[in-house]
């Protein structure tokens, strides 16, 4: 048994176990931390048959993205799981019969010799400098391109769809009205009033009152000295 057989089998178990934790887990974190490691072993297993964009792609896409903002979503929910696990015992036989049924398939189509070495050759080893994102990219836009471009317009539609659906106006929002603000000028931004001075009766009453305070001391240094003469 060669090495690379070894390695294959390796990530193989992994991504079998991994997957049956993924759904056996009672906690929806290590649920999702199960499935970050799946993905994982199932880029090794592109790596192993030199499929490196496929690799790559499965975990800067799913791993870092997806599965980051699932953990942040999971987390960050109130999730009932009482409400969740109810009715879980009845719906247990029909999960079991399209589980058969979904594995007799697979077990027919693999024993079948559509999918085996006979209809579809092992591929034969690069060399060192061979690129297979430079191979799926001529692929992609030369005898794939009217089917790429029609899945890129379609994606383009749905999430265009998405924003139309989920946006529900603006709602007591304040937003700037960029030509309101160009058309501005110092004539309709700045007004220069000329007002005459008001002075209010307790203002007026205080002064007297000041006024008369002062008045009395006066008279009153004023006998003070004519005393001592």
């Amino acid at each position: 048994m060669s090495f690379q057989v070894i390695v294959f089998y390796s990530f193989a178990a992994w991504v079998i176990f991994s997957a049956l934790m993924v759904i056996t887990s009672k906690n929806s974190v290590k649920a999702a931390l199960f499935l970050v490691l799946t993905f994982a072993s199932a880029s090794a297993i592109w790596l192993l048959l030199e499929a490196e964009f496929l690799a790559l792609s499965l975990i800067v896409v799913y791993v870092g993205a997806v599965m980051v903002l699932l953990l942040f979503v999971v987390m960050m929910m109130d999730i009932d799981y009482a409400a969740l696990r109810q009715g879980f015992v009845k719906n247990v036989p029909l999960a079991v019969i399209m589980s058969l049924g979904f594995f007799g398939l697979l077990y027919f189509f693999i024993t079948n010799g559509e999918f085996g070495t006979e209809r579809f050759a092992t591929p034969a080893p690069k060399d060192a400098d061979y690129s297979n994102i430079k191979e799926l990219g001529r692929v992609l836009y030369t005898e794939y391109f009217i089917a790429f471009e029609i899945a890129a317009v379609i994606l383009l539609v749905a999430i265009i769809s998405a924003i139309a659906l989920t946006f529900r106006g603006r709602k007591h929002r304040k937003a700037q009205i960029i030509s309101k603000q160009l058309a501005a000028n110092k004539k309709n931004r700045l007004k220069i009033v000329s007002m005459e001075a008001v002075v209010e009766e307790q203002e007026a009453s205080e002064e007297n009152s000041v006024d008369e305070k002062s008045q009395s001391n006066d008279s009153d240094k004023a006998d003070s000295k004519g005393e001592e003469k």
